[in-house]
């Protein structure tokens, strides 16, 4: 027990991924049991994922398909549990081997979970052995979201992005850090933004790759359905493009908004909640294209996701029963998506490709005045982490270099 949590009484307690083979063994009878409906009348997903590739999926899973491979990367890595504001919360905690690491607080998002998050540990704690200088290392802090994963289920309404933000800062000061840094993409970055907005002792700034930029007389046009306004520089004018594409697919986003707990089938069946998990009803290059393409690979490439590691994260659901429990984020929260939230410290942006919308420099600069840093990556989408972990690690490098303490140069003798 370190000092901290000795002086505290708040325990810290070690975590181990164990699932029963009895658990398992249930999972592939329901998937193997599932009540298909018939098949879609179309010839595309227009209507949702068609049958055809929830079939093909569910045999893999019921069959060839290896929790126990994923388990073992889990319980590779450091994951520890501890109360935070009467809630369990589970995170995984990698400290660096390099002196001078920055520490870093990693939130994931819906439909995600930590899976998403660790192919980013090795590249920032250890970035020489990653192309990178041992100057840019971070001690990694991932937690799950209360209601995700391993952490508690909240048993009572309050748990949205600004508690969590009020969390993380307890986290990471129960851990021992004095100065920090935030990063997060989908929901992570309404949390690292509500972090900013908070602006908790030792917080250096913030890292996000789904930044919230866009004015609010743009906003409130664009959220009514209203073309672009007139005028607008091109950039800018893609932006308004993408978001009007974007507000016009988020119907699963509505329907958590307004029903989570009618959500009992993705409790019941597993292939149900796949299902769930998967439709985003996204254009290509956006999150659920990106997700749907996975699932007829095998093998991995750069930027590519497979079939096994989007099971993975389904499976995590799954097993721990929080399909409905995730989804009443989108209940709890009740302020805007894209819209510019008045950040007033450090802020570093990273726009790939394939999110929701490319915000533009002017909008970013106008969004958070004390932007430190603003990259363009040239390929990647939504799922930063799990898509282009490289990428995403150098632009978090990239992104904090400037917050970090000058060092002090070694006498020369």
């Amino acid at each position: 027990m370190t000092a901290v949590e000795h002086d505290t009484g708040r325990a810290i307690r070690p975590f181990h991924v164990d699932v029963p083979d009895e658990v398992l063994a249930e999972m592939r009878r329901r998937i193997a049991g599932t009540v298909w409906p018939e098949r879609e009348t179309v010839p595309d997903a227009s209507q949702g994922v068609p049958l055809a590739t929830m079939q093909e999926l569910a045999h893999h899973w019921a069959t060839g398909y290896d929790w126990r491979a994923c388990e073992a990367r889990l319980n590779a890595l450091p994951q520890f549990v501890t109360e935070i504001d009467g809630l369990d919360i589970h995170f995984v905690h990698v400290r660096s081997p390099h002196d001078g690491a920055l520490p870093l607080v990693v939130n994931h998002g819906w439909p995600g979970s930590v899976i998403e998050q660790l192919k980013i540990v090795e590249p920032l704690t250890d970035p020489t052995a990653h192309g990178g200088s041992a100057s840019d290392a971070f001690h990694v802090v991932i937690p799950s979201m209360p209601g995700y994963g391993f952490s508690g289920k909240p048993t009572s309404p309050g748990w949205g992005p600004e508690r969590m933000a009020r969390a993380w800062a307890a986290l990471m000061e129960r851990l021992g850090y004095t100065r920090y840094v935030a990063q997060g993409g989908d929901w992570g970055a309404f949390v690292v933004d509500q972090m900013g907005l908070q602006e908790p002792a030792g917080l250096l700034g913030i890292h996000t790759n789904m930044p919230a930029t866009v004015p609010a007389d743009v906003d409130r046009v664009l959220l009514a359905g209203g073309p672009p306004p007139p005028g607008l520089p091109a950039e800018e004018h893609r932006a308004c493009e993408q978001l009007l594409r974007t507000y016009r697919q988020v119907e699963y986003a509505r329907y958590m908004a307004a029903r989570p707990q009618t959500l009992y089938g993705i409790a019941d069946s597993p292939v149900g909640l796949a299902a769930w998990l998967l439709d985003h009803n996204d254009a290509d290059g956006q999150p659920a294209a990106a997700v749907a393409s996975a699932l007829h690979r095998t093998t991995s490439a750069s930027g590519q996701l497979t079939r096994d590691e989007v099971l993975d994260n389904i499976t995590l659901y799954w097993l721990t029963n929080t399909g409905v429990s995730a989804s009443r984020l989108y209940w709890e929260y009740r302020g805007g998506f894209f819209d510019a939230k008045g950040v007033a410290v450090p802020v570093a942006v990273s726009v790939f490709p394939g999110e929701q919308y490319q915000a533009p420099r002017s909008w970013a600069e106008q969004a958070y005045p004390r932007l430190v840093h603003y990259g363009q990556v040239e390929r990647g989408g939504h799922f930063a982490a799990w898509e282009e972990p490289q990428l995403l690690s150098q632009e978090i490098r990239a992104g904090f270099r400037s917050l970090r303490e000058p060092r002090v140069p070694e006498p020369r003798g």
